[in-house]
């Protein structure tokens, strides 16, 4: 019986070896494929993808003035067709043959939708270059219902004299704070929008500025003891 084991072992030993070699064999006569990148519209089955962003009114000027640093990144680094059609309102993207990324029109389309809700152009092309980064917004009666003098004094306490809170939160969790009316949008990663929220959120609810600040630097700092 121990004898017929060891045959067998030696049987597949000598299989296994006999594989081994002749994989190598062939690995060393045929050379390995090369697989060129392909398009976006390649991808697509040769159809160019589109999207359309909406202009708010009071964008329209913004973006009038910075539609040069708006479009030269879009076509220039994403390879992307863009048009500002004046009769719909709306910034047009289209994929060309030149687009390899596929996800470039996601991405422009995100770049000109944070654009439109209130983010500088410095701030909003941080989506073109990084992967990790998001937009969260809320709405201030979603944390708590407040209505007249009361919503525009947390509203106050959210952005400070002189907005001296509102780059505190923007410099402490790095993020960028837009407060639009009742809404406020959050650009960062997903942690530090978090923390970032968190501290809004506490002073809806009225705690005061210097509580917050130090809630926010015991959160940042255990986050970077932590990476």
């Amino acid at each position: 019986m121990d004898v017929d084991m060891v045959n067998e072992a030696d049987i597949l030993a000598d299989m296994k070896a006999q594989m081994d070699q002749a994989d190598n064999e062939s690995s060393m006569n045929v050379d390995a494929p090369v697989f060129t990148p392909l398009s976006a519209i390649e991808l697509n089955d040769g159809e160019k993808s589109e999207r359309r962003v909406q202009v708010p009114t009071h964008r329209m000027t913004p973006l009038k003035q910075q539609w040069l640093k708006i479009y030269t990144p879009l076509v220039e680094h994403m390879k992307l067709q863009v048009r500002m059609n004046l009769h719909t309102r709306k910034v047009e993207l289209k994929t060309s043959e030149f687009t390899t990324d596929v996800g470039a029109l996601q991405r422009g389309a995100d770049f000109l939708k944070a654009f439109m809700l209130g983010f500088d152009v410095d701030d909003a092309l941080a989506l073109l270059r990084l992967d990790d980064l998001f937009i969260d917004t809320f709405d201030v009666n979603d944390v708590k219902m407040l209505k007249g003098d009361h919503l525009s004094r947390a509203i106050g306490r959210i952005a400070g004299k002189g907005g001296r809170t509102k780059f505190t939160i923007e410099n402490v969790t790095r993020t960028r704070v837009v407060i639009a009316d009742s809404k406020i949008h959050i650009l960062g990663s997903f942690r530090n929008i978090r923390v970032a929220r968190n501290a809004i959120c506490q002073l809806i609810l009225g705690s005061p500025p210097g509580k917050v600040y130090g809630n926010m630097r015991s959160v940042a700092s255990r986050m970077s003891e932590r990476f």
